[in-house]
């Protein structure tokens, strides 16, 4: 029996695919473009017989891809589906990698980082990424609800098990900002800033988020969970009537529809790049660039902890990713997280007594 196409799944449970054959043969279909690529050169790179490549091109075929084939030119792939899928983002992406060493994409899940903390937790290596069309309970920080509609955004997690003391995961969520950011950029033209500690904005509406959730001891971070997700095609329209002033979408911002994977494939490279500065000790690389597109930094901000609430002005960011704020009193605050309400500009100070 032929193993169907690493399309998409329809339950949580984490099955490792058997192979990927139909990842290398889109990869190698991209790479002869219009000339082509033969029967017998793609059999004899995967070491199986030309029927068995013929029988995944016709898989294929059935799962959206256009793919042509003539006497002359052999195979051509002329165009892919709008759905996500496993092999086509894989077949997109350069090896060596650490981050999407291995892709699964479900068609519905509650929440991606649900299925992402119980790989962690069976001891899966760092860097796989699941993907999900549509979440029925994806949140963001603070416990509230994600809005993730079928089809229409990126809502995707990543395992990690980065080097780092529990106290320096921050800079977890500023490389993925970064990352983000520049993947957004790289792909659309558009010029997404970083709201901090989570957020990417255009002006004062948010079009994607990231949720940081840590397994860790006292002196080491046992995993991490990178949950992201990213309004891409969402029209205005399509926003909860309570979203509709605060959030936007990237179709909105370009004015065109975008392509979701090319979009997946830039900001995973992103990732892989941003990560891999930062296991070999170069985080300052990326906390630079973290500066130049954050919308806090010299801003009044208010920021609730709990109980707890933080009036001052942000100055820096600190070496492991944390923000420091000027409190109104003067006293110099080291925040870790929060939610943070933007001023237009610096808070004065006062000389009342905190």
């Amino acid at each position: 029996m032929r193993r169907p196409p690493s399309i998409s799944q329809t339950t949580p449970d984490f099955a490792p695919p058997e192979g990927h054959a139909d990842a290398c043969i889109l990869a190698a279909l991209r790479v002869a473009g219009q000339s082509g690529a033969s029967g017998a050169d793609l059999a004899k790179q995967l070491k199986v017989s030309r029927a068995a490549i013929w029988a995944r091109i016709e898989d294929l075929r059935r799962a959206g891809y256009d793919i042509v084939a003539s006497p002359h030119h052999g195979y051509v792939l002329r165009s892919t589906p709008e759905a996500l899928h496993a092999d086509d983002i894989l077949s997109r992406l350069d090896q060596p990698r650490i981050v999407a060493r291995e892709v699964q994409v479900f068609q519905e899940t509650s929440s991606t980082n649900e299925i992402v903390d119980r790989l962690a937790r069976d001891g899966v290596p760092e860097g796989v990424v699941v993907f999900a069309e549509s979440q029925t309970a994806g949140r963001g920080r603070l416990g509230r609800r994600w809005y993730s509609p079928p089809g229409r955004g990126l809502w995707f997690s990543i395992l990690l098990r980065p080097p780092l003391r529990p106290q320096a995961a921050t800079q977890l969520t500023v490389l993925s900002a970064v990352a983000v950011a520049r993947g957004i950029e790289r792909e659309t033209g558009l010029q997404p800033e970083i709201k901090w500690p989570n957020d990417i904005v255009f002006g004062a509406r948010k079009c994607g988020g990231i949720l940081l959730e840590l397994g860790a001891e006292l002196d080491h971070i046992r995993h991490v969970v990178l949950g992201i997700g990213i309004d891409v095609n969402v029209v205005p329209e399509e926003f909860p009537a309570e979203l509709r002033h605060v959030a936007t979408s990237l179709n909105e911002q370009a004015g065109r529809k975008l392509d979701r994977t090319a979009l997946a494939v830039a900001i995973l490279r992103e990732l892989d790049a941003a990560y891999t500065r930062l296991r070999r000790g170069d985080f300052h690389e990326v906390s630079d660039e973290w500066v130049r597109r954050c919308t806090t930094l010299g801003k009044g901000v208010r920021i609730q902890m709990g109980e707890r609430v933080i009036i001052g002005t942000a100055e820096a960011l600190d070496e492991e990713g944390a923000l420091l704020v000027r409190t109104i009193h003067g006293r110099l605050e080291r925040i870790i997280g929060g939610d943070v309400t933007l001023e237009k500009g610096p808070m004065p100070l006062t000389t009342a007594q905190p």
